[in-house]
């Protein structure tokens, strides 16, 4: 491939809407095109690093025993309904109506259209285990799409699913998917963790999600430093012990707190810390009122909530149902006297002594609360606040790291959430009817490639990982116009293909500066430089995108030196047999 003849139409300056270096980067070197809110165009620079991902997703989905098909975008509401996620899945779910009336969706995830297969087809035990998957399109209608491909509404992914006859083959199953993920990250070069994560929208018994690390990412996770544990946010759960105290303390006592709606306005007003201090928040959970007491200086998380109370829906209280609660504006709620259907309180709140709590009163707040001596309702403890690099490993109870993380992708036990709605059942050995196992895998191949750019760059622009990087070798022609050393360069270029590499062959008529700048933009990890001052010295001056070190290598002999070169580049990206090149040694 020449560059002359490429569309490849690299930019100065990234977009203004642009916020994170991969959306500034594909934009500048010429990736992608935003279309609208949400959705781009990828050009051919772009889905050539999308495909090479693919293709290594596919190799390893295979090598687990996978087998590709091809599920319509286009799916029935029918379907949907039957496993009740139409109602639940929320706006993220784009729905329409065909000319005749019926219900239809794009679809976000697959588990409805798979299963609907397999309950059509498979009868018995001898045809499972199986497990289907694709690389296809999915479209989720984001609150609000940002990061250019790291959070688009339209996107690449691909997805698989298991069927199992019993427990033991999904796990097996669910550990194939496990180990898959590992060696297609492992291979793209990026550097990444498991982690155990919530189910979320998909269901199941449990996931991991796999992370890429970096600085820039929209997660965070907690991360052991003396043991394995690694668990997002979401997930992680707090270790300690919360013993209740003897002591009751002073008798609660009503106290005016005019104008002091927030923990630290209260904090400041009765001179008090916000340890000191519980925060009552409320939800609406499937229409039912409840509250969830933390400690003022900790972050309630959601998904455990959630998940403790096993609702489908939760949501913050609207302003108008907290006075209708609790007959005062937002920012007085306490759990003293509050008629809700139910009571949580982290656990750390089981020791809760002498705590300052709102009165359920405009203006006002208790003083010297005890829980168990002042509430009369009763209190269902929980694991309910989100862990801080403070708290001790919940596995071992060793030092946590809370460092960021880039989500490419999940792997789900199911279970039987889908089979059994959707009845997708079997005859086993006996003859008597069973419903399938389940297990879910999703990657999102086109946010792999947005994640590698988070992870590597620098100011001068991409750094790609050998598999990753839409050509592994750009070989820059100095003087186009030269036809010796233009055929030099084509040399060059041949060379370096036989050593194994895809190459680009840089032949338009520009300056010297702006090839090498695009060379760094767009960040092929092998430059070779070609021109008539290194030629009549015998000499390609070769760099390492990665490293900036640059190595010239003879004319003579200049295949075996390149493959030599080609050979270290990946090895300094610790890739090694398998990889594109022979073991690393």
């Amino acid at each position: 491939m020449k560059m002359s003849t490429l569309y490849a139409p690299t930019l100065k300056e990234a977009p203004g809407d642009a916020e994170v270096v991969s959306h500034k980067l594909l934009v500048r070197a010429g990736m992608i095109r935003k279309l609208t809110s949400g959705i781009y165009t990828i050009l051919p620079l772009g889905l050539r690093a999308v495909n090479k991902v693919a293709a290594i997703v596919r190799e390893e989905m295979n090598r687990a025993g996978a087998q590709e098909i091809l599920m319509p975008m286009v799916q029935p509401g029918d379907l949907w309904r039957e496993s009740g996620r139409w109602e639940h899945y929320g706006k993220e779910l784009l729905r329409f109506e065909d000319r005749h009336g019926r219900d239809y969706c794009l679809g976000p995830t697959h588990e409805e259209v798979v299963t609907d297969l397999i309950r059509g087809e498979v009868r018995s035990y001898r045809q499972l285990p199986l497990n289907l998957y694709q690389v296809q399109g999915k479209f989720r209608d984001e609150i609000r799409p940002r990061f250019g491909l790291m959070r688009c509404r339209e996107f690449i992914m691909k997805d698989a699913y298991s069927f199992d006859a019993d427990e033991a083959g999904a796990e097996a199953s669910y550990r194939a998917m496990y180990d898959a993920y590992t060696a297609i990250f492992t291979r793209l070069g990026l550097r990444f963790r498991a982690v155990d994560a919530d189910s979320g929208s998909i269901g199941g018994s449990f996931s991991h999600e796999f992370m890429v690390l970096a600085d820039t990412g929209e997660d965070t996770i907690a991360v052991c430093q003396a043991c394995d544990y690694a668990a997002n946010l979401e997930k992680a759960g707090v270790r300690g012990k919360f013993d209740p105290s003897p002591e009751e303390g002073p008798r609660l006592t009503e106290v005016p707190t005019p104008g002091a709606h927030t923990v630290e306005e209260v904090a400041a007003l009765l001179d008090v810390n916000p340890t000191q201090i519980i925060k009552t928040l409320l939800y609406d959970a499937d229409g039912q009122p409840v509250a969830a007491l933390v400690r003022g200086d900790r972050e309630l998380n959601e998904i455990k909530l959630k998940n403790a109370l096993g609702c489908a829906e939760l949501r913050l209280a609207s302003p108008e149902q907290v006075r209708e609660w609790t007959g005062a504006p937002v920012g007085f709620a306490g759990p003293v006297g509050l008629g809700v259907a139910r009571i949580l309180a982290d656990q750390e709140l089981r020791t809760a002594m002498d705590y300052v709590v709102g009165a359920n009163k405009a203006d006002a707040h208790f003083r010297h609360l005890c829980l168990g001596r002042d509430v009369q309702a009763k209190i269902d403890y929980r694991d309910l606040r989100t862990i801080t690099a403070k708290d001790p490993c919940p596995c071992c109870g060793g030092p946590l790291a809370l460092p960021r993380g880039i989500e490419v992708g999940h792997v789900f036990k199911l279970g039987t959430k889908y089979s059994e709605a959707l009845g997708a059942r079997f005859l086993d050995e006996a003859g008597k009817e069973q419903t399938i196992i389940m297990g879910c895998y999703g990657i999102g191949v086109t946010r792999v490639v947005a994640a590698c750019i988070e992870q590597n760059h620098d100011a001068a622009g991409i750094v790609f990982p050998p598999p990753v990087a839409p050509f592994e070798a750009v070989v820059l022609c100095l003087d186009p116009k030269d036809e010796a050393v233009l055929a030099r360069t084509e040399e060059v270029a041949d060379a370096l293909r036989a050593a194994g590499a895809d190459v680009l062959l840089d032949d338009r008529d520009e300056r010297p500066g702006v090839k090498f700048k695009d060379a760094d933009l767009i960040g092929f990890p092998l430059q070779c430089v070609v021109g008539g001052k290194g030629l009549a010295r015998g000499i390609v001056e070769c760099k390492d995108r990665r490293s900036g070190e640059k190595t010239e290598l003879p004319l003579e002999g200049f295949a075996r030196e390149a493959a030599l070169w080609r050979k270290g580049v990946w090895c300094g990206w610790g890739l090694g047999a398998g990889d594109g090149v022979e073991e690393c040694r």
